[in-house]
This record gives structure tokens, sequence and C-alpha cells, in this order.
């Protein structure tokens, strides 16, 4: 379904692409968001007529069988919108509130991160499969971390806030645009971390499960601030050292 749906997505992008906005004037959807999420829930629902779907584009529908699907048709719209290559589509499915099995699907960049709990973390590439393992870096200085900002402009002027504080104590700063590939590049070792406050259920269920399979640490850090609760994924040497300085931020203000 991911692969159908990153098929879509990719190959019928209109020149003239449709696009609404949302939250904010940053916070666009498009036509192809729409289009990929009505494809997924309708394979879904085909085989699956009981289970529950939880799509960002169409809302909730309640199941009967304990298994709900968490969908994001297109994470990193605004790439999207601008021809960067760096979206995907991001499939999880959950049995009892449990994520179990996540693929996210990279078409424009040719690659596809897939995770089941309890068997590990893949990235299919060129036609090679390649199991993953989260980064052994073990100091924070020599850590490359990658992060993400929130549509609002006040919840961006709070998170470039946080940002100041953590830039000059790693390497370097990476911000894609897509929170699925940001988790499933903690898994895959490109990036060493990865941190981003205010989060919605399908931008990280599937990300999250491949990081975690990789042997990431993926924790949600409480904070009573207007940005929302921080997810963080980290390689496991560097998660306490990157978990404290979060926390001295969220205690400061």
């Amino acid at each position: 379904m991911a692969r159908a749906g990153g098929e879509l997505a990719l190959h019928e992008r209109p020149d003239d692409l449709v696009t609404d906005t949302k939250s904010s004037p940053t916070d666009v959807v498009t036509e192809m968001d729409r289009a990929t999420e009505e494809l997924l829930v309708s394979r879904i629902l085909a085989q699956r007529p009981d289970d529950g779907i939880l799509g960002e584009e169409g809302g909730e529908r309640a199941g009967s069988s304990g298994i709900r699907w968490v969908l994001d048709p297109i994470d990193g719209t605004t790439n999207y919108l601008y021809g960067l290559p760096i979206w995907a589509v991001s499939v999880a499915a959950e049995c009892d509130g449990v994520v179990v099995a996540g693929v996210v699907e990279a078409p424009a960049l040719g690659r596809r991160y897939l995770a089941a709990r309890g068997f590990g973390a893949w990235e299919e590439r060129g036609g090679q499969r390649r199991r993953l393992l989260a980064s052994g870096g073990t100091t924070l200085a020599e850590a490359m971390v990658s992060t993400g900002f929130a549509y609002s402009s006040e919840r961006r002027a709070r998170q470039a806030e946080d940002l100041r504080g953590v830039a000059p104590l790693v390497r370097d700063i990476r911000r894609l645009g897509a929170a699925s590939i940001d988790l499933a590049w903690v898994g895959a070792g490109y990036v060493d971390a990865y941190f981003e406050s205010g989060l919605h259920a399908w931008d990280v269920a599937a990300g999250g499960l491949i990081a975690e399979e990789a042997g990431a640490v993926v924790r949600l850090l409480p904070s009573s601030l207007d940005g929302g609760d921080i997810t963080l994924a980290t390689a496991p040497g560097i998660h306490e050292a990157l978990r404290d300085v979060l926390r001295g931020l969220v205690d400061s203000t």
C-alpha cells in the first residue's frame, strides 16, 4: 500500500498542483495529499473493513478489530510542493494502541524503510536490502542532530530558541522537513538524533517504530509549553545527554 501511494504521489503529480491551507498559511495540503490518502484508505478497507483508521487528511474512523492504521499520505508536503525529494508516504498499523508494523516510503529518494515490532528495521534501496542499526556515537559534541519546526510562527519562534541552546553543543544541525524520514534516518545512522515538539501520531507512528527496531531510543518528553511535548529519538549513547539538555531548556522557560 505504501508503495502504491508513493507511486501515485510521485508519478501523478500535476504541474499545476492545487493547494489549500489548514492551520496557517505555511500549513499546506495538496490535492495529492488527499488522493494518496483516499487510495490508502480504499485498499485498507477492501481487505480489512473492520479496522480503524487515523489519517492526517481524513480524520479518524472507528473500528472493531483492535487494529488501527495510522496514515500520513505525504509527510513533507511543503517539500513535495516545491519539488524537493525529501517527502514520504507513512503507513503504520497499531494493535490495541501499540504500533506493530510501519513503512516509510520515500520514492523520490529511491528508498523504503520498514519495520515490524520484534523483527528489526530495514532499508531497501537500489534493489538491495540492509538491516538498520542506529549510530554508535557516544559524544554529544560529535553528534549530527536533526530537528523540525511547526507551522505557526509563534511555535517556530519557541523552537528556534530551543535550537539556540542545542546547536553550540553538537557537531551540526539538519532540518529535513519530513518527520518520518528524520526518524527513519536516526535508525539508519544517517543522523545521531532527532527532536521536534508538537508532532502528531501520523508523524511518528511508522518512523518511530523503525528507529526503535534499529536500536534507537525514542521517547516523548513532557512539556507545558504551547509547542507541545517533544519527540526525541537518539542513538543510545547520547540519549541521556541530549534529553538533559532539552529538559533544561524547557525548565528554564
